[in-house]
């Protein structure tokens, strides 16, 4: 079964974060709270620039989680963009160094460090939008929302998202669905090491 990310994302002003808390919680349900810590490895161009390849690992309290995106831009609009999304686990530290191994014969090498300290609720009217309150370690406050959805409902999808942001009175200037790790190229903060904690 292939599975979209359909999402939009809104940076948020420092100003408006507990406003916004509580417009969240009027629609949707605590579901939990965490920090999540993502060492990227890319393909560096030639040239400098943006890398076109790039993979993430996320280490868990049993597991590291793998976990790449491709974006599918024919599908996306102003607001929304949609990307299906690969990931895999893996036990240990010892089978995390063995495909580090591979991937850098293939040419990736450790690139950014990114570490989001997260809120997920669930929207009220369909728990398959999430809504999440992120604050980006060197990037400031976001707000995620996402609905995880065949083809098929790719339109519903996106319907939703937007009766939220319109729930929340989000101003479409908030919308950037540029990438965090794009964002932080774009800063010059890689996220010094130490990758794989």
């Amino acid at each position: 079964m292939v599975w979209l990310e359909v999402e939009t994302k809104a940076q948020i002003p420092i100003s408006e974060i507990q406003n916004l808390r509580a417009k969240i919680k009027k629609i949707a349900k605590f579901d939990k709270k965490g920090k999540k810590s993502d060492d990227y490895f890319a393909i560096k161009r030639k040239m400098g620039g943006y890398p076109k390849k790039a993979f993430r690992i996320r280490a868990m309290s049993d597991k590291f989680e793998v976990n790449f995106k491709k974006h599918l831009k024919n599908h996306w609009t102003k607001d929304i963009v949609v990307k299906q999304e690969f990931e895999f686990s893996l036990k240990g530290k010892e089978e995390v160094q063995d495909l580090l191994a591979l991937f850098e014969d293939l040419g990736f090498k450790e690139w950014v460090k990114k570490i989001k300290f997260n809120e997920t609720y669930k929207w009220k009217k369909d728990k398959k939008v999430s809504i999440e309150l992120n604050n980006v370690k060197n990037l400031g406050w976001f707000m995620e929302l996402e609905y995880l959805a065949k083809p098929s409902e790719m339109e519903k999808a996106r319907r939703k998202l937007r009766e939220v942001l319109k729930e929340l009175e989000i101003p479409a200037e908030w919308i950037d669905n540029t990438g965090y790790t794009k964002m932080l190229w774009y800063k010059g903060t890689k996220g010094k090491k130490k990758f794989i904690d």
